[in-house]
């Protein structure tokens, strides 16, 4: 049997098929993996998710896969956090009071400010559908896996929640919701995180999963059953 390219991790709360299907359909084999044996042998890491927080940091106690996630990344090796995902890489969040988070990047992930708050009548709470990112000034896509995206691509979204990096120079693009602007993408050494689901954003999403992969040396092959 041939290595897999991308193992995709199922802590319970994610969207494992349609990140495999993404990576199926960019060539890469993918497979989901469940145990700290699993995590430590693979090549590269998907941290995909939707619900919240608690309980996916929850799921991740439950089998006992935060220290092997935090080893690999120690590696070097590459580890994608998506949506929820993303979320859990940082520090601590305020869904339903204060969790702790992987603690792999500094921050804390806060809620979108509710309805009432703005004048605004198209805003809404969760933040869902269509958006664009933007390059913050300080950033720049070049040699990342955005390099080939335009600037203020549309891509899909579907949160409550956001989080704030303490090193700004850690994000690499920006999205704006009724005048909140917050982080959708952040890189920090081997670690990539999106707010929003590259695997349904259509042909530019899948894009950035190819980006990622080749820029990281993950070759193709068929999805492993």
């Amino acid at each position: 049997m041939t290595e897999t390219d991308v193992s995709i991790i199922d802590y319970g709360l994610n969207n494992l098929k349609s990140v495999s299907k993404g990576f199926e359909k960019i060539g890469r084999s993918s497979k989901v993996v469940d145990t700290p044996e699993e995590v430590l042998s693979a090549k590269c890491l998907v941290l995909p998710g939707i619900g919240a927080f608690e309980d996916g940091m929850n799921g991740l106690k439950k089998r006992a896969l935060i220290n092997p996630i935090k080893q690999k990344v120690s590696e070097g090796t590459p580890l994608f956090g998506i949506c929820l995902g993303m979320q859990m890489l940082f520090t601590e969040s305020e869904e339903f009071g204060l969790h702790k988070g992987l603690d792999l990047i500094k921050g804390r992930v806060i809620a979108f400010k509710p309805p009432g708050e703005l004048n605004l009548d198209w805003y809404k709470v969760p933040h869902m559908g269509w958006n664009e990112i933007i390059t913050p000034e300080a950033s720049d896509w070049k040699g990342t896996f955005l390099e080939e995206t335009k600037e203020e691509t549309n891509v899909y979204f579907v949160h409550s929640f956001y989080p704030i990096p303490e090193d700004k120079g850690l994000i690499l693009a920006n999205t704006e919701h009724g005048k909140q602007v917050f982080a959708s993408v952040v890189k920090k050494g081997s670690i990539i995180g999106t707010q929003f689901h590259p695997e349904k954003s259509g042909e530019v999403g899948l894009a950035m999963l190819k980006s990622f992969c080749d820029i990281n040396n993950i070759g193709k092959g068929g999805t492993e059953k």
